[in-house]
């Protein structure tokens, strides 16, 4: 696929289904173009012919466009700094309310809650889960995952709670492994596309890891003024570690708290 089919088949995504992949890193879409045109045995012509005439194809083309790369407690230094920097200040709010900006098939939200179930503060929080991709916020519904993958989310789990195990929050039967429910009542799950949809509430805490990544400066730009509008004041902002804050006029609005997994407080 050359770079100009792949301009060619975002207007004709965005002139038939009003789905905007413009402001989308173009290396990013074309690797997933060509895995899609392979995945399904499509040349260039018939994926135009499937976008424009296949009703039901558009919803898994759109699962297959996004990336759903997450793990429970991801990036386990992350959260440590959560629990160090952040909980504590929001432990002195009544209500703690968070965001989960693309959070895929709901890994960190469930990681999120059990954190807040250990430091006595999920009864008195709300996590809201996010994604554009409907299958996956399908599976973070269920809360049910591979049995094999909770045993390697232990590991990183061990480096932010060393005195607990992941298993006790957690059923487990046969090869699946379902999160308790009571870690599961003060979550809802979503679909919200951060390129064209809007502010729904104000948070405390929102993350959106791993996702600006896709998006060029411009979008990245207008993604960020979303999550800032969002934000409760004195809120918190976590980008992770493969993003920062580069508008100046954006990040005068808020202080580091955490220089090495990005979270960032606002103050303006």
């Amino acid at each position: 696929m050359t770079y100009e089919q792949l301009e060619e088949l975002i207007e004709l995504i965005y002139q038939v289904h009003q789905f905007d992949l413009k402001g989308y890193s173009r290396a990013s879409l074309k690797r997933r173009m060509v895995r899609i045109m392979n995945l399904y045995h499509l040349d260039f012509v018939s994926l135009k012919l499937h976008l424009t005439n296949e009703p039901a194809f558009f919803p898994v083309f759109i699962t297959e466009i996004t990336v759903n790369v997450t793990e429970m407690f991801r990036d386990p230094g992350f959260y440590l700094g959560l629990k160090e920097k952040v909980l504590p200040y929001l432990a002195t709010f009544p209500r703690i309310k968070l965001w989960s900006a693309g959070c895929s098939t709901g890994e960190e939200v469930y990681s999120l809650a059990i954190l807040l179930h250990e430091l006595g503060l999920y009864h008195r929080s709300f996590i809201y889960g996010t994604d554009l991709n409907v299958k996956a916020i399908e599976t973070a519904k269920k809360g049910i995952y591979s049995l094999r993958k909770m045993k390697e989310y232990s590991e990183n789990f061990q480096r932010v709670s060393p005195s607990s195990s992941l298993s006790e929050h957690y059923t487990a039967m046969y090869n699946a492994a379902t999160i308790q429910q009571h870690l599961r009542t003060n979550n809802l799950f979503s679909v919200h596309n951060l390129v064209s949809d809007g502010v729904f509430n104000e948070f405390h805490l929102i993350s959106c890891r791993n996702v600006l990544i896709y998006f060029n400066e411009q979008l990245q730009i207008k993604v960020l003024e979303l999550l800032y509008n969002s934000l409760a004041q004195f809120g918190f902002l976590c980008l992770g570690s493969k993003e920062i804050l580069r508008n100046v006029e954006l990040k005068s609005k808020f202080t580091l708290i955490d220089i090495h997994h990005n979270i960032y407080q606002k103050i303006d």
